[in-house]
């Protein structure tokens, strides 16, 4: 019987796409913006006050929580759309409110809608969590702190007997995988000063991930630098140490990538899900580890560090201003029918080469991602090697796909 307490594990997600990758993934609950109060607004296309009934229907018929990300810079302005966000939440039984502005704290107290602390408040030690104790149930804490001081605050939850606005315990999240910014906890102007786009707004763009040279205004000398992409960390991943995340007493493991495509979200939530079980049952070994590590590898990176968990000093900078996943996905078609009564998909082919035995990935918006392998190539109603652009391809598919649902190529990078 293992005595570590499983986690929940909480998946993000920004679109129906990677809604049901998370799902599939095996995720425990998934956290989500809506429209511009939302922290990824510049960077996907958001998720509207229209769908989040969708969004509930699909989560609780697949018995999973789902929290709105409210954790924007809020203006006056903003207010009105703010109280229909939270409203319309409350309405539709989303679970959770994710939140870092006092305003909006009071919103969820006036109508009853549970609050969690975002990780935009910077919690770093037991005091701020027994403060917001009298409002909230779960504390997102900084990415800034290391396991030992994790493990302090949630061994001093237990002394204390320090209970949330429900009665239960307060909990821990704290982000387990996915891209860090150089700012504490996300914290960043340079995006606003530069362009006027605050990346506490949702408007990001990113100037932190590009080269710069660095030289001393007295002397004129250039500084030396071993690795020029000086403000842009590599991306946090914690797959290799999940059981000493699970002994710090974490109550909340949760991914980064509300931006991120949805075999993102797929693979990450699975490799996590498929560690918290290992860890659970025994198995977690060196071998799975490694495993998970190539397949987290084959999806959008910067490269991994193990973040400030363990004590080191200040960022991994990246040697590269983009992802070094081992696999990329290349456009090829969209669908155009669904033959439901035999399990039949049909794709108009829009751009490049079809081979038969070429790795394939369906993304829809029902389905989430699927890889397939057709062995087989129907072209036009005929058996075919290849099929090109103008072309119309079919193949079995178990699920249900929508119309202009997107069929890509994988292939390897750097190979």
């Amino acid at each position: 019987m293992s005595y570590y307490k499983k986690p929940l594990l909480l998946a993000p997600v920004g679109s129906f796409e990677s809604l049901h990758a998370a799902i599939r993934g095996g995720a425990d609950a998934i956290y989500f913006g809506v429209e511009q109060l939302n922290m990824r607004t510049k960077s996907i296309p958001t998720i509207t006050i229209e769908d989040i009934a969708e969004v509930a229907r699909i989560c609780k018929q697949h018995h999973i929580k789902a929290y709105l990300t409210l954790n924007t810079v809020v203006f006056d302005y903003d207010m009105q759309l703010a109280r229909k966000i939270i409203s319309e939440c409350k309405n539709q039984g989303i679970d959770a409110v994710i939140a870092s502005d006092f305003a909006i704290f009071e919103m969820c107290k006036s109508i009853g809608m549970p609050l969690h602390i975002s990780t935009q408040a910077n919690v770093s030690n037991i005091e701020s969590v027994a403060f917001f104790a009298q409002m909230a149930d779960v504390v997102v804490l900084a990415r800034e702190l290391t396991l030992k001081q994790v493990a302090h605050i949630t061994a001093e939850i237990k002394r204390r007997d320090l209970r949330g606005i429900s009665g239960e315990l307060m909990k821990i999240e704290t982000f387990v995988h996915g891209a860090l910014c150089m700012a504490v906890s996300g914290k960043c102007y340079l995006s606003l000063h530069e362009k006027n786009a605050s990346a506490n707004r949702g408007a990001c763009v990113q100037n932190c991930r590009r080269p710069y040279q660095v030289t001393d205004l007295e002397t004129g000398n250039e500084l030396l630098i071993d690795n020029e992409y000086i403000m842009s960390p590599k991306d946090l991943c914690t797959i290799g140490f999940v059981d000493e995340l699970m002994e710090a007493g974490i109550d909340v493991f949760k991914i980064e990538g509300r931006s991120k495509s949805a075999e993102y979200v797929y693979a990450t939530t699975k490799c996590y899900r498929q560690a918290i079980d290992a860890v659970l049952d025994g198995s977690y070994t060196d071998e799975k580890i490694n495993h998970w590590l190539q397949e987290l590898d084959k999806v959008y990176n910067r490269g991994f560090w193990e973040g400030y968990f363990m004590g080191r000093k200040l960022g991994e900078w990246t040697k590269n201003p983009g992802s070094i996943a081992t696999e990329k996905k290349i456009y090829l078609a969209k669908a155009t029918k669904y033959y439901p009564n035999i399990n039949v998909a049909e794709f108009l082919v829009e751009t490049g080469t079809i081979r038969a035995g070429e790795n394939l990935m369906v993304i829809g918006r029902n389905t989430g991602s699927d890889k397939i392998v057709l062995d087989e190539l129907i072209v036009n109603g005929i058996k075919q090697t290849e099929a090109n652009k103008g072309d119309k391809i079919t193949f079995p598919f178990p699920k249900p796909l929508k119309s202009n649902d997107k069929l890509y190529k994988i292939v390897m990078e750097n190979g």
